[in-house]
């Protein structure tokens, strides 16, 4: 059984169906997108780790389900509350134009080796469970225990700070460096275009380097997994909202229990 600090908990498809139809901010997205529309694509994974799936999509409960085929951000909200998705992201690959990839029929699709790929985002995980815990132990031994995506405050106020030091020292490389509250920890992501152009045998030095210090999944930044929860999305793991830390200044006391930036509308009223 997972464990969450209190309050924090999955959220059901009544609550997936609220969010995604009253508050998912569709004009915040589409700021966020700015001139990057035609680069970008989307994925839903609709009930991999808390079970809860929308009935017409049970048999796709631990895949992948890819938007590619969108025009605008209300399109990418039909799509959610279509599927009712566990979790929402964005694809960190820039495309050419994403409209190709709708015509790829690859299995297995090397994208990085397609002419369509045009670089990939800068970015780094930093998940509360990769902290050590003296409460409860290492990341492997929480898996041994079936909780390896359980996490406590001590690991969230680690990995915080973590993310604010690691927001500086990429601020001394980068110009473009931005945080994301992912719903349980949070996401360093750069998008100058020298990160962008970066190789994967950059990447994986960079991971490495950075990997040393702190608590990321170093198979993110090297580009293992490209999928980030999309910012204004909801995480429906633990019911909180993803957004982009504006003020690092509030980070030092950003508690994910009671702050009214991440409560979504349906805890806030319960």
């Amino acid at each position: 059984m997972l464990r969450f600090p209190h309050g924090m908990r999955p959220s059901s498809l009544e609550e997936r169906l609220s969010f995604y139809t009253n508050e998912f901010d569709v004009s915040a997205v589409s700021r966020w997108i700015g001139d990057r529309g035609h680069s970008m694509k989307f994925a839903m994974i609709p009930g991999r780790h808390t079970g809860i799936v929308a009935p017409a999509h049970a048999k796709d409960k631990d895949n992948v389900a890819i938007i590619d085929t969108w025009t605008t951000v209300a399109d990418i909200r039909d799509f959610a509350i279509e599927y009712l998705p566990e979790g929402l992201y964005y694809d960190r690959n820039r495309y050419s134009d994403v409209q190709g990839c709708a015509e790829c029929h690859e299995k297995k699709p090397r994208c990085d080796k397609c002419y369509n790929y045009n670089g990939q985002q800068l970015a780094f995980d930093l998940d509360p469970e990769n902290i050590d815990c003296p409460y409860h132990g290492h990341i492997g031994e929480k898996i041994q225990r079936g909780r390896g995506l359980s996490f406590c405050m001590y690991e969230f106020k680690a990995v915080r700070s973590q993310a604010i030091q690691l927001r500086m020292e990429l601020g001394n490389i980068y110009k473009k460096v931005s945080i994301v509250f992912s719903g349980r920890g949070f996401h360093v992501v750069v998008d100058d275009e020298s990160a962008y152009i970066l190789s994967r045998k950059e990447r994986q030095s960079i991971a490495r380097r950075y990997g040393r210090r702190y608590a990321i999944d170093e198979w993110v930044t090297v580009g293992g997994s490209r999928l980030m929860r999309l910012p204004c999305s909801l995480n429906g793991l633990v019911s909180r909202k993803c957004m982009t830390v504006k003020e690092i200044r509030g980070m030092l006391e950003f508690d994910p229990r009671s702050s009214k930036l991440v409560l979504p509308a349906f805890l806030k009223s319960a």
